[in-house]
């Protein structure tokens, strides 16, 4: 039987985009069962975002798994009023609405509360709830630039760039599902006691631009403590070296990290460089630093003279990390994510005239030996409307006709 932590817990998702339903998407892995709200007709945008072919892209297949989907219009009363009665019926409400807009839609923390007040409410915004930034509109591309990081990304004589996905939100949806998480852990504990939590502490205020800011190291405290500004550095990590990305004979690259003192040592007797080794301006990571090009050249003339798999072979036998830069095909082909299942198959469709089976990244963190099973993949527009509706409100049929009727 699979080991699903959160066997019994209902969460009402009225996230769209990344962040939110990320959140959604881990509560739904560990056996949360999250019932997703989408808007009649359209849906969340991520349906559309990066979509090749039919009429659901892979990037909400993949961020959606393991959710039911209902849609209901929240601009009108009937909407609004079946989200309260879902509510009397959840542990938690995840929203990344613009702040104010669940306000607007008479669906505060304070009406969410009357109607449960057990309920935790997980709210993730660009700037947060609060402050003279909360009521700023932002995606991720500007909370990665205001959170810091995208200064720090790219070569220092180019303007900065972003990474390749919408890290910002990612980690926003991670923070707010352990937040989540950790609201029903203390809600638990006091209920015990028979000491209800109050609201202010069942709201979870998850702000993108802070995600990113705290993932961000000592930049501020190295700044502060002695006038640092870090700079973008290309593939290394500013103070930290020999460890970059370097080009093999097959065109391929990739990284190495020697910049541990005794690694160091090991590295520079694989390459055949006992000059280096020996070097007193190399011996700490602080002059290894200093010397950042010098040794970059060294290892580069070393790993082009060998394929990928050759120059990994010969540094894995000295115990020195290093590692394949991946494509996609690599991931899928690796033997270490078969083993822990960390790819799963599901038929899909694809805009062809069958089904395409297709494999999708698994749960993280592992319990146990692999990675759980992924129950469903992100469902179609509506999927469980008549389901959820009829099994968690008692609806009948006629009364989801009326709803669903133009």
């Amino acid at each position: 039987m699979s080991i699903r932590p959160l066997d019994g817990v209902r969460v009402l998702e009225l996230g769209n985009y990344i962040a939110a339903p990320t959140a959604g998407r881990i509560l739904g892995d560990f056996g949360a069962e999250v019932i997703k709200v989408e808007r009649p007709k359209a849906g969340d945008e991520l349906r559309n975002w990066r979509l090749y072919g039919g009429d659901t892209s892979m990037l909400y297949r993949t961020i959606n798994r393991n959710k039911k989907s209902i849609t209901l219009d929240l601009r009108t009363e009937a909407g609004r009023g079946i989200v309260l009665d879902l509510v009397r019926r959840c542990d938690v409400l995840l929203e990344n609405f613009r702040p104010g807009m669940l306000e607007k839609w008479g669906l505060s923390p304070e009406v969410l509360n009357e109607a449960n007040p057990d309920l935790v409410i997980t709210r993730i915004s660009a700037y947060g709830q609060t402050g003279p930034m909360s009521q700023r509109p932002g995606f991720a591309a500007v909370a990665e630039a205001v959170g810091g990081l995208r200064e720090l990304v790219g070569d220092p004589d180019r303007p900065p760039v972003r990474t390749g996905v919408s890290i910002g939100d990612s980690i926003a949806g991670i923070y707010a599902a352990f937040g989540t998480v950790m609201a029903l852990f203390q809600r638990e504990r006091r209920t015990e006691r028979d000491a209800p939590v109050p609201l202010r502490e069942r709201v979870i205020d998850v702000a993108l631009n802070e995600a990113i800011l705290s993932v961000m190291e000592s930049l501020v405290p190295d700044y502060l403590a002695y006038g640092i500004q870090r700079e973008r550095v290309g593939g290394r990590m500013e103070g930290i070296a020999p460890s970059n990305a370097y080009p093999c004979s097959d065109g391929t690259s990739i990284i190495i990290g020697g910049n541990g003192d005794a690694i160091f040592q090991r590295y520079m007797a694989v390459i055949d460089r006992p000059d280096l080794a020996a070097d007193p301006e190399l011996q700490d990571n602080a002059g290894r630093w200093r010397h950042r090009e010098r040794l970059d050249a060294a290892i580069g003339e070393w790993t082009v003279r060998h394929s990928r798999a050759e120059a990994l072979k010969i540094l894995e036998a000295a115990a020195i990390p290093c590692g394949p830069i991946y494509t996609a095909a690599d991931i899928v082909a690796d033997e270490q994510y078969r083993a822990r299942n960390m790819i799963q198959p599901f038929a899909v469709d694809v805009g062809a005239p069958e089904p395409k089976v297709v494999g999708f990244p698994g749960i993280v963190p592992v319990i146990g030996e692999q990675s759980l099973p992924i129950r469903t993949v992100g469902p179609d527009l509506g999927e469980h409307t008549r389901e959820v509706l009829s099994d968690v409100l008692g609806m009948t049929e006629a009364e989801i006709d009326a709803l669903e009727a133009p």
